[in-house]
């Protein structure tokens, strides 16, 4: 069971896949991707689940819901974590998919059995590869975007390339999510010309919520 209280998913089921993967997440020594010592090759954390905490996961299953939302996407996907929230909150409006990137083929296994423990399979498409590449064509507008991205060696974040790739698919009235506060992609969302209104909010030391007004 999820021990969580007040958790707004129904489904045991779900709440128990969410749970086991909250009580096996672990930091790797040097403190992962982000240590200054740590490699930031993401096939090198094959076996690590770089998550969402449940705080902003129910988040996001409340806004999918109250968004009637259809079709959303997420950035990276990992073990599964995000994705278990979205499917949740499009089978409990009626149907839908959520259309997920991670690079590492591991995870992507990991995450598809998650969601097949879950019964959440039929609401999940995982794209295998290079967000840049895999969500350059979502197949049509969507209703919520997840930015959870990974640290890059220099030049432009991911957070920012992908950012610029699915802002145009995304319906106004949308929202998209930041997890890592990369500072240029808060550059790109708190600048009006790119459309957006943001705010951050005191989930997991800073995540970034911000709506498309046009």
């Amino acid at each position: 069971m999820n021990d969580r209280p007040h958790s707004p998913i129904q489904d045991p089921r779900v709440n128990t896949v969410i749970a086991r993967l909250q009580g096996a997440r672990q930091r790797p020594s040097g403190g992962g991707p982000r240590g200054s010592s740590s490699s930031r090759d993401p096939h090198a954390y094959a076996e690590q689940g770089f998550s969402i905490h449940p705080e902003q996961g129910e988040l996001i299953y409340l806004l999918c819901r109250g968004l009637r939302a259809t079709r959303v996407a997420e950035f990276a996907t990992s073990v599964g974590m995000s994705t278990l929230y979205f499917a949740a909150a499009l089978r409990d409006n009626g149907g839908g998919t959520v259309i997920g990137s991670e690079i590492v083929p591991a995870k992507v296994e990991t995450a598809r059995r998650n969601l097949a423990e879950a019964g959440l399979a039929d609401y999940a498409e995982i794209r295998e590869g290079d967000a840049r590449q895999t969500l350059r064509d979502l197949g049509g507008p969507v209703d919520f975007v997840l930015i959870d991205g990974w640290p890059g060696e220099g030049g432009p974040s991911l957070a920012r390339e992908v950012i610029e790739i699915v802002a145009p698919q995304l319906l106004i009235g949308g929202y998209v999510m930041n997890d890592n506060a990369e500072p240029d992609y808060l550059d790109f969302i708190r600048d009006p010309r790119n459309g957006f209104v943001s705010m951050t909010l005191p989930l997991k030391a800073g995540t970034e919520l911000s709506l498309k007004v046009k």
